[in-house]
């Protein structure tokens, strides 16, 4: 298909599916996502979101949303969280009321002394403005009102459990204040968000409990036991100090230990997050990266926050004697939308002396009636370098502006940029670079006649910015569609349909000879169709059979070779369009003649939860129709058998298969697709097959294996792997192998894999990425899997 012109192809099939199902646009959030970078790696996709996902999901990137379905990279827009709508007013409301004053005190005995000092002994619980203390002993000076208490302390507050507010303190001894906020705490241990453990000789808290200052303190967010009180990390300090307001660590003159054993320090201060925060200007975890064409390296990100609706995210990337590049990400979010720009700069040995690197940008805006308008800027200095550096495999790119508005009975889409190719052997300037589209459509029901209709309206342009005659060829065409449809329910069960289409086209064709300059194209199509709807119940299990036949007429024009199919030259033949008027994707080419649709479904559904459909069809014709090639499975007065089956578990199994074949049980084209997606196992894996075809362009056969798993290898090992094998060349073309280990306290993950393809411009290469990450620091993402957590229970 040519470049830019396939997204005739998405915007035909899905505005006339949105047009006559009806959808609903896309709300846009105002706020950042959480996290405190929002950097996420690849494999950091959670079991939730995988396991909402059809089970049957590709296994390559998904696209942003937008109107591109041509093989070009749709960045994806900044992570998003929803506006703030519920709003909290501090204060008493302007009642006058004063909060009560009075602390609630239980005990095994109360003595209260004449100068008014109480000391309450064994079992001692205070309930003060929210706050809970537990503790063996307390004396409360009559004078000051200031409390000595011994332990073991445990001070908390109930109402923030679960929240990221919550803390608990433990102590030996302490001597607070009578609102339990300032005081001297001895032999303390500070749990922040049950996640981060701080403990030290003594704490310190002032400023009413915000300042909290642990000195000759040991900090870790791994599980300590008594018969194994070394943590798998930790952290030494001469001071702690946790600032509650800022949500703030200060370590000074840190020191890093793993195993028991000094792994490094800093002989200053440093400061970091603590587990409640989500945004915080701060250094990222590092990663290594060794890669056979760029060496050893090392990326050191650094966010920065501007705002609450705005982030920065510097990386620098050094490798041992090859690379010098700098990585750059801004984020920001509006009330009406969003905006994404990264990119990249690079100097290194694979190319002395140049310079490389690349930009992406993705925006969305609401826009008042509710539109939607959508920005996009790819650019790259070469293939090689996003392969390279692991940015992307995408050969196409495009930039541009889209715009789009979508109720329940209008769609309007247009569409408007430039395509980059990054192909071997395409050039861009006899390839379409320059692409505009428009569509407008309406579906309504017409008073008269009854049934459902839908009108279309539709624009397109590309240029190619070569000048030569032919290879030169730019387009502009106007189009008009209408369809009708009518159905009655017949006696006997019978569901019959009356089907009417008109489809008209202005061409504008400049700087091909072959062609005249102007070409105008009138096709109506009228057609019935008949269904016998049938049901039945056996054993509990529902079955549904449905046979379908379908007449269909247009005449026949020699319109087609008066003009260049452009946007119509990969045909999909499946179950979805088996009984359709019009199968190619886009407007330059059209079925005409007589013919006919048949074919027949079968679905079971079971009690259990599982289903198991079939579906069979064929396609007749009076005459063969030119539209179509030799080695079209269309072809011919009788099209290849269509047989498609599809299987849905209980237990998340999914296969589904198509194939095509004609009277001899030649095949021309079989997919098989599988999924299972279970708590302890992700499978996606896919079988291609597809005979050469020298009107779409491929010259070879194509047999290609992709599988892409991950399971739980154990408890906090999460395992995946990915592989696509080409049978044709006997040779696999990339292979991916990762780990994912996570505890309480600790993230590591680590992967490796190879790109086999190679060309006369890109190289074979094998990359090795390995990332660690300390919990306790920060808020983290959770992966999938499990988390192995240890217990202290011999």
């Amino acid at each position: 298909m040519s470049k830019g012109l396939a997204w005739a192809t998405w915007a035909r099939r899905e505005a006339r599916r949105a047009a006559l199902a009806g959808a609903a646009g896309l709300a846009i959030a105002a706020a950042l996502s959480p996290g405190m970078a929002g950097a996420q790696s690849k494999g950091d996709q959670t079991a939730n979101e995988l396991a909402n996902g059809p089970a049957l999901a590709p296994t390559a990137d998904m696209l942003d949303f937008s109107p591109i379905s041509d093989g070009t990279l749709a960045v994806q827009a900044p992570e998003v969280a929803d506006p703030r709508t519920d709003v909290t007013l501090s204060g008493d409301g302007g009642s006058g009321a004063v909060a009560e004053d009075a602390a609630t005190v239980l005990a095994d005995n109360i003595v209260l002394m004449d100068d008014r000092t109480l000391i309450a002994a064994g079992g001692v619980v205070i309930w003060y403005q929210g706050a809970r203390l537990v503790a063996s002993r307390l004396t409360v000076d009559g004078a000051s009102g200031d409390l000595t208490i011994e332990g073991p302390i445990h001070l908390t507050e109930p109402g923030k459990r679960g929240t990221e507010q919550e803390s608990t303190l433990i102590a030996d001894t302490a001597q607070l204040d009578r609102k339990l906020q300032d005081g001297i705490i001895r032999g303390a241990r500070l749990v922040i968000a049950r996640e981060l453990q701080l403990a030290a000789t003594e704490l310190q808290r002032t400023g009413g409990g915000r300042m909290t200052r642990l000195t000759h303190v040991v900090a870790s967010s791994c599980q300590v036991c008594a018969e194994d009180p070394v943590p798998l990390w930790e952290i030494r300090a001469r001071s702690i100090t946790h600032d509650a307001e800022r949500r703030e660590l200060t370590l000074d003159h840190p020191r890093f230990r793993a195993f028991g054993l000094p792994l490094g320090g800093l002989p200053f201060t440093i400061t970091a997050p603590d587990p409640t925060v989500d945004r915080r200007s701060g250094f990222l975890r590092p990663q290594l990266r060794t890669t056979s064409s760029l060496g050893f390296g090392l990326k050191v990100p650094y966010f920065i926050t501007l705002g609450r609706s705005a982030d920065l995210t510097l990386t620098p990337y050094v490798s041992a004697s090859r690379t010098r590049t700098l990585e750059a990400r801004y984020r920001q979010a509006f009330s009406f939308g969003e905006l994404q720009l990264e990119g990249a700069i690079s100097r290194d040995d694979l190319e002395e002396g140049e310079t490389r690197g690349y930009l992406f940008g993705a925006g969305r805006f609401q826009l008042p009636r509710g539109y939607q308008m959508g920005v996009q800027i790819q650019t790259a200095s070469s293939r090689q370098y996003l392969l390279d550096y692991d940015i992307t495999d995408a050969d196409r790119l495009w930039s541009g502006v889209t715009l789009q508005r979508i109720r329940a009975d209008r769609l309007t889409l247009a569409r408007i940029g430039n395509y980059e190719s990054l192909r071997e052997g395409e050039d861009d300037a006899t390839s379409p670079a320059q692409v505009a589209d428009a569509i407008w459509m309406r579906r309504f029901e017409p008073g008269l006649v009854g049934g459902e209709a839908l009108l279309e309206w539709s624009l397109h342009a590309h240029r190619r910015p070569s000048d030569v005659d032919v290879i030169g060829r730019d387009m502009a065409r106007a189009s008009f569609g209408f369809d009708w449809r009518r159905s009655e329910i017949l006696p006997g069960g019978f569901v019959a349909a009356g089907l009417v289409g008109l489809n008209a086209d202005l061409y504008r064709i400049a700087q091909d000879s072959n062609y005249d300059d102007v070409e105008t194209r009138v096709v109506p199509t009228l057609g019935t169709e008949l269904r016998w709807p049938l049901m039945a119940q056996s054993g509990g299990a529902t079955h549904l059979v449905e046979p379908v036949v379908q007449l269909l007429y247009s005449p026949r024009t020699d319109d087609d070779t008066d003009i260049p199919n452009e946007d119509s030259r990969l045909i999909e033949f499946d179950e979805g369009n088996l009984f359709s008027d019009h199968r190619f994707p886009g407007w330059d080419a059209h079925e005409s003649g007589l013919r006919a649709n048949l074919g027949v479904s079968w679905t079971r559904m079971d009690p259990t939860g599982w289903s198991i459909g079939l579906t069979a069809g064929r396609v007749f014709r009076s005459e063969p129709d030119v539209s179509f090639t030799a080695d079209s499975p269309l072809y011919g007065r009788r099209s290849d058998w269509l047989l498609a089956a599809h299987f849905s578990g209980a237990n998340g199994l999914a296969v589904a298969n198509r194939a095509l074949f004609d009277d001899s049980f030649n095949f021309s084209r079989n997919e098989l697709r599988l999924g299972w997606l279970r708590p302890n196992l992700q499978l996606s894996a896919g079988y291609l097959w597809i005979d050469s075809d020298r009107g779409e362009s491929r010259s070879f056969d194509s047999s290609e294996l992709s599988t892409a798993v991950g399971w739980q290898i154990a408890p906090g090992l999460w395992g995946k792997a990915e592989t696509r094998y080409d049978f044709v060349a006997d040779e696999a073309r990339n292979a991916e192998l990762g780990v994912t280990y996570r505890n309480e306290c600790i993230t590591v993950d680590m992967g490796v894999q190879r790109r086999f393809s190679a060309s006369d411009t890109l190289e074979a290469q094998t990359d090795f990425d390995l990332s660690v990450r300390l919990g306790g620091f920060g808020r983290q993402k959770d992966g999938p899997g499990t988390v192995a957590r240890r217990s202290c229970m011999r």
